[in-house]
């Protein structure tokens, strides 16, 4: 699943180049996650303005309301002058004056949703209990402790949960761990200030790490420029079970949290 890297490389790859495009013509393939909200037509003769992102979502400004659009757990944006013709994958294309913006899914988990404003129930409800951008000032290491401290569960379930730190997906929360010492099946509330300083100092890390890497193509990820990411070649533990560790040479272990692979290394991570 594409994750905060993924998505916000997406958005750079395209954001400049789509800003201030008249949309021309929009086509809408098989349904997919939600429904898009609104007539397709009544999006022709906006002009966009700026793309931003909160947590995995992004979102296309627009003259009366926006678009908010998921990746979902294998979808990738295309942006450019010109398309080859639309596959059975691509379910959603917005034509406009400066390229076409298209939505390659696959398994159809990703959605196109529009909304009036970010005041919208539908966009309430997408976006309203995200957590704080671990990539802004928002993000404060006492205020993340005291967080954790409210929580029972596993730290790595905390922070795939989205409610406290947004974005921080199964991949890099693993290796954020890693970086932390921490070991994943830890509960939360156990987690003293000081250990949970050094998570905060991991997730910035280990994000930006990413971000500057591209993101992670594990299978077909790409941004809206075709160009994938290179992250996965860098992780410490995600991907590499029975793999010796970088930094002591224990085997890498894996085991299963709330269906989904936990990578972490029984020496490094002992707390």
């Amino acid at each position: 699943m594409p994750e905060l890297p993924e998505v916000e490389v997406t958005r750079r790859s395209f954001a400049d180049r789509i800003a201030g495009a008249r949309v021309l013509g929009v086509q809408v393939g098989k349904p997919l996650r939600w429904p898009l909200g609104c007539a397709p037509e009544a999006l022709i003769g906006q002009n966009v303005g700026s793309v931003t992102r909160r947590g995995k979502y992004l979102l296309l400004h627009l003259d009366r309301g926006l678009l908010l659009l998921h990746l979902g757990m294998s979808g990738s944006l295309q942006f450019a002058p010109a398309l080859a013709p639309r596959g059975v994958h691509d379910h959603f294309e917005l034509q406009t004056s400066r390229g076409t913006l298209r939505l390659h899914d696959p398994r159809r988990f990703g959605a196109v949703v529009h909304a009036e404003s970010l005041a919208d129930p539908r966009a309430l409800k997408l976006l309203g209990g995200l957590g704080v951008e671990p990539l802004e000032v928002g993000f404060d290491p006492v205020m993340f402790h005291q967080a954790l401290q409210q929580r029972r569960a596993s730290v790595k379930q905390v922070l795939l949960a989205g409610d406290i730190v947004v974005g921080v997906g199964n991949i890099y929360a693993s290796e954020a761990l890693f970086m932390a010492g921490l070991r994943p099946t830890l509960r939360a509330d156990r987690i003293s200030r000081p250990r949970a300083v050094r998570l905060h100092g991991a997730i910035v890390a280990v994000l930006q790490r990413a971000l500057a890497l591209g993101g992670s193509t594990l299978r077909d990820f790409s941004s809206a420029e075709g160009q994938t990411g290179y992250f996965q070649l860098d992780a410490m533990v995600y991907g590499r079970e029975g793999q010796a560790c970088r930094v002591c040479a224990t085997p890498i272990r894996a085991i299963r949290q709330g269906q989904r692979s936990t990578f972490f290394c029984p020496q490094c991570q002992r707390s």
